[in-house]
């Protein structure tokens, strides 16, 4: 057994270069498996019809990490050499028996390489359910958003590489194994050379997709693998530690998605900002005064008051000119500039209906004339508290 053992390592050394390159604390384990692949086929050859846990005799000699420093095309190489090196001796071991010793060499052979598969597959299943678990949390902590550093190695160790581009997209769960659900994400995310992040939670289904540079394009092809409903794509984000306002504005815009029944599937969390609003979020609600009423009102009073009318007028250009006793011209100037400056046509209903709620989200965030100045500063810190 010595000798034969002797014989596969300086053979491994000949043959294996990454054997050659593996720290010497590696090199040792492998060196014992060896041996105890040898010592194991004496044994087994001794007895060949007693059960033998040839899993546990041979690879039972090495650390669990070793799987993570030798992969199994390595183990099928290693194997092979070991038998090999004992074809080799097949007529100084046995002589006279050569033709059994080398059948005996092929059936254990195959039971290694079933044992070499098992153990393998075991590792992987092992690991698995640990990414599954990690993968969770890091989800859960962006949707709570609780990013840290320490995230960002988290994700790390889950095959994130992205640094830009980063987009939460939110559904419902398919009727499906969870299990299931995800793998159908991951590889579709793999195809369209995207790093993904995903989850289910509950009824909800969540991808951080990373280096989606157009995040609608980006989310076509995962659309399939959501369930029915709405799918809620947030804004982009440069950054995984800062996917939680992304997050946030996804799931909001979810829950407020069926007051648009007719929307796009799917819908950018953005164009949901009216049905945000009326739903209580308060993200949507700044986003409608920061965009669209303050940079009117800072444009002068007419902008603000021919859009108003325009507006109440059912969107009559002629009503509201005769109502503000301009040409109808100078309404349609002005509505062209509301359109250039806050990036919503008035004649556009949707776009309408946003408009409309911005001016009476504004005009409710303005102090009343002739409400006492420090009243209304005690009312606008505990509503931003």
């Amino acid at each position: 057994m010595s000798t034969l053992a002797d014989a596969a390592i300086a053979q491994m050394d000949a043959v294996l270069p990454w054997y050659r390159a593996m720290p010497a604390e590696n090199r040792s384990w492998v060196n014992l498996v060896a041996q105890a692949g040898v010592a194991a086929f004496v044994e087994w050859f001794r007895s060949p019809d007693a059960p033998q846990a040839i899993s546990a005799d041979v690879f039972g000699t090495a650390p669990r990490e070793l799987t993570r420093s030798v992969t199994l095309q390595q183990t099928v190489e290693l194997v092979r050499v070991v038998i090999a090196v004992v074809e080799e001796q097949i007529e100084s071991i046995a002589p006279g028996d050569e033709a059994e010793l080398r059948e005996a060499v092929l059936r254990y052979s195959r039971e290694i390489a079933f044992a070499a598969a098992q153990v393998y597959a075991q590792a992987a299943e092992v690991r698995g359910a640990w990414d599954a678990r990690l993968e969770s949390l890091v989800v859960d902590a962006l949707l709570r958003g609780e990013a840290d550093d320490s995230l960002r190695s988290r994700a790390a160790a889950l095959g994130w590489g992205a640094e830009d581009s980063v987009v939460v997209v939110v559904g419902h769960t398919p009727d499906a194994e969870p299990e299931t659900v995800v793998d159908d994400i991951r590889r579709t995310a793999r195809a369209s050379h995207l790093d993904v992040l995903t989850g289910v939670q509950g009824d909800r289904l969540v991808a951080i997709l990373g280096g989606a540079g157009d995040s609608l394009r980006a989310t076509q092809h995962l659309v399939a693998a959501f369930g029915a409903g709405p799918v809620v794509i947030g804004p982009t984000v440069p950054d995984l530690l800062v996917a939680g306002h992304s997050a946030a504005a996804a799931v909001a815009g979810l829950n407020a998605a069926p007051a648009w029944p007719d929307a796009p599937r799917p819908v950018l969390a953005d164009d949901l900002l009216p049905e945000r609003a009326l739903a209580g979020d308060p993200l949507a609600r700044q986003h409608l005064v920061r965009d669209i009423y303050r940079p009117l009102q800072s444009s002068g009073t007419s902008l603000v008051e021919t859009l108003s009318a325009f507006l109440e007028q059912a969107a009559s250009l002629e009503a509201t000119a005769r109502l503000l006793f301009v040409h109808p011209n100078t309404v349609r100037y002005r509505l062209r500039r509301v359109g250039e400056i806050t990036g919503y046509a008035p004649s556009n209903p949707r776009q309408a209906f946003a408009l409309r709620l911005a001016l009476a989200l504004g005009r409710l965030d303005e102090p009343p004339e002739d409400a006492p100045a420090g009243l209304y500063r005690t009312h606008k810190a505990v509503e931003v508290v």
